[in-house]
C-alpha cells in the first residue's frame, strides 16, 4: 500500500509463499511502478520467513530501503494492517473461496474497487485514483452498482 494515496498493490497469490516466489513478485512490482520507483523511500516489512535477502535487495538495488517491524507490533504497520482487516470483513470472510484462480479474481476486483471507487476518510471521502470525475454535490439522484455480484456497492451522484 502507498501510505500517502492508500493505492493498494496486490502481487500475487500462492499457497505456499517462500523466499523465491516473494522476491519474484517484489521484481514484478518494480516492474509495474516504472518510472514511479523513484517516489518511493521506504518499503515497511514484517519479519516473516519469506522475506529474504534477496527480496530486500531487490529494493535496495532500486533506492528502497527495507524498513523491519518490531516483532509482534502489528501497530507498526497499521496502514497494512488496516487493509487486510477491511478486504476480509467487506469480500473475503463472506465469499466460499474455492481455489487460488478465484482468490486472485476476489481481490483484484476489491482492489480496483478500493483504488479507484470506494471513498476514504484520510482523502476527504474521495478514491486513491478515482477512474471517473467526481460529481458535483447538486446532483440529485443517486445511483448504486453491484460488486462481487452484490457483495459491495459503489454509489455515485448523477444528475437528475
Amino acid at each position: 500500500m502507498e501510505v500517502a494515496t492508500r493505492h493498494v498493490h496486490i502481487l500475487g497469490t500462492t499457497t505456499n509463499p517462500d523466499g523465491a516466489w516473494t522476491t519474484q513478485q517484489a521484481r514484478n512490482l518494480l516492474v509495474d511502478l516504472g518510472d514511479r520507483t523513484d517516489d518511493f523511500r521506504f518499503l515497511i516489512r514484517d519479519r516473516a520467513g519469506q522475506f529474504t535477502t534477496s527480496f530486500d535487495t531487490v529494493f535496495s538495488d532500486a533506492g528502497i530501503q527495507v524498513v523491519k517491524i518490531p516483532p509482534r507490533c502489528p501497530r507498526a504497520n497499521a496502514h497494512a494492517e488496516r487493509f487486510i482487516g477491511t478486504v476480509r470483513r467487506e469480500a473475503t470472510a463472506r465469499l466460499l473461496i474455492i481455489n487460488e484462480h478465484h482468490l486472485r479474481s476476489v481481490l483484484d476486483r476489491y482492489a480496483t474497487h478500493y483504488n479507484h471507487r470506494r471513498p476514504h476518510q484520510a482523502l476527504q471521502l474521495a478514491p486513491p485514483r478515482p477512474d471517473r470525475p467526481i460529481a458535483e454535490a447538486d446532483c440529485t439522484s443517486i445511483r448504486r452498482r453491484p460488486v462481487l455480484g452484490g457483495l459491495i456497492n459503489e454509489y455515485e451522484l448523477v444528475a437528475a
